[in-house]
């Protein structure tokens, strides 16, 4: 009888070796590891959601009858091998998610089906990237949606236009809007089993049921995101409100990065929604793409760059400010409040990641690697294949434009403009030289004047490098540009 390892980012009975899969030709092997458990200091909803996914789709094919080992083990290697010395016959896995996975698959003789769980496989990425002067996320788009026929009237999208994102980003509504609750699932025994067994080096706050944690859970999940989120999806997807943590984001994430829901499943709900007369264009198009185009694209980098992570071209060498590890508080409002939206749940949207968090990091000098760790470690739908060309390629612009022509920053106006954050705040977003100058705004100035001759040859940097230039006081900026560096690094801002 042959063995189907299912890894825990895989969670799903049509992907790859388990798809065909059965009862009487085939046993699971599912393998909770402690090295991966504790090999770094991890958000806790992180490590309960994986663990506790991994335990209950174990269960599902236990009552679809199959024979499972589901194995804990001090590591994966030997877990394996105590499977093998219990039952006789191959070991077949879906390709892993991640590179060291493939080639420890390679090293220890498990054949590899090619995964279906992404809708462009690395293979076809390349042939599509290949002999293109510039690679373009919206190109690739473009190209997915043709093939896969998304939001398309033949030949043409719908409603005549590929792109509606510049109507999908308004500031915060000034009532502060109307945001379905998400939904949430009372915590079971299994819950209780699998907190109470986590590392002490967790960190974070417990979970209170806001994350499903099997696939009946991400479905109800999904559905209530396309009946009654999305249709408010598209004009606010990158504003930011102090009193509201989802606004109309699906918070599906972590489901379809573990698995539990697939994208063409998601996607086939938006454009029913769309097709139906539920959904405006632009709330669907902006969903479907972050889906077919922007994931996927990130996916297939992830594949085609494996020097990615090795990339470091503004030379930043500063490590974490202790403020993001709750090491020190902040005084900066916009940081407070991301903080401890990321204590609770580890999630914050795409906004508060990019030009918060990964723009504070950027400005200061953060090396990258050390933001993508701490990342890795905090966001409850991280994976390396996600963290590497989010944070080198967009957030952190290490590579130097391969992925992101331009880097992506943000001054106090950008946070005062998209957010609620800054009317409360001791900082102000307008000045740049003073003791209540916005960190934010002092460190743009002076990130532009550090790193102007990197920056020179960069059609879109222009107009922000003219007005550096521009600025009578820079000096004065800069220095206090040092000092809020200072003050962060001593966990004093």
């Amino acid at each position: 009888m042959e063995t189907v390892w299912v890894l825990g980012d895989q969670l799903n009975r049509r992907i790859g070796a388990l798809a065909e899969a059965h009862p009487s030709t085939h046993r699971i092997l599912l393998i909770e590891s402690r090295q991966h458990l504790e090999r770094r200091p991890t958000h806790r909803q992180r490590l309960h959601l994986v663990v506790t996914a991994m335990r209950r789709f174990a269960g599902e094919l236990r009552e679809e009858g199959f024979e499972v080992d589901f194995r804990q083990s001090p590591d994966m290697a030997g877990g394996l091998a105590a499977h093998r010395g219990e039952h006789d016959g191959a070991v077949v896995v879906t390709e892993p998610n991640s590179r060291s996975g493939r080639r420890f698959m390679d090293r220890h003789g498990v054949r590899q089906v090619a995964s279906d769980q992404f809708l462009c496989h690395p293979s076809d990425f390349a042939r599509w990237a290949d002999g293109r002067k510039a690679l373009r996320m919206e190109d690739f788009y473009r190209w997915q949606r043709t093939r896969l026929g998304y939001l398309m009237d033949g030949d043409e999208p719908v409603g005549g236009r590929w792109n509606y994102d510049s109507e999908n980003r308004e500031s915060p509504p000034g009532d502060g809007g109307d945001w379905p609750t998400p939904p949430t699932t009372p915590l079971d025994d299994i819950d209780q089993e699998i907190v109470e067994s986590l590392p002490a080096t967790a960190f974070g706050a417990d979970p209170k049921g806001t994350w499903a944690t099997d696939r009946a859970g991400a479905l109800e999940r999904m559905r209530h995101f396309v009946d009654r989120v999305l249709p408010l999806f598209g004009p606010h997807e990158d504003a930011m409100l102090s009193g509201n943590w989802h606004l109309a984001h699906s918070l599906l994430s972590p489901y379809l990065n573990l698995g539990l829901l697939t994208p063409n499943e998601v996607c086939d709900a938006v454009e029913d929604a769309y097709r139906n007369g539920g959904v405006p264009i632009n709330s669907a198009e902006g969903f479907i793409r972050q889906v077919i185009g922007w994931r996927e694209y990130v996916w297939g980098l992830y594949w085609l760059w494996p020097d990615h992570a090795a990339t470091n071209h503004l030379g930043n060498d500063r490590d974490l400010p202790p403020a993001f590890t709750g090491a020190a508080a902040t005084q900066m409002r916009c940081l407070t409040i991301t903080l401890a939206e990321l204590d609770r749940r580890a999630w914050v949207h795409h906004i508060p990641r990019l030009m918060v968090l990964s723009s504070l990091a950027n400005l200061a000098g953060i090396h990258p690697r050390a933001v993508m760790e701490w990342m890795t470690s905090t966001y409850i739908d991280a994976a390396e294949w996600v963290m590497i060309p989010n944070v080198f390629g967009m957030g952190m612009w290490s590579d130097g434009g391969r992925m992101a022509t331009k880097p992506y920053l943000s001054g106090g106006a950008y946070i005062n403009r998209m957010s609620d954050y800054c009317g409360d705040c001791r900082f102000d977003p307008r000045k740049r030289t003073s003791d209540d100058a916005c960190p934010f705004t002092s460190l743009y100035w002076d990130f532009l004047a550090r790193h102007e001759a990197a920056l020179r040859g960069n059609h879109r940097m222009s107009r922000a490098l003219a007005g550096m230039r521009n600025l009578k006081d820079l000096s004065e900026t800069r220095l206090r540009a040092a000092q809020v560096i200072e003050q962060l690094d001593a966990g004093l801002l």
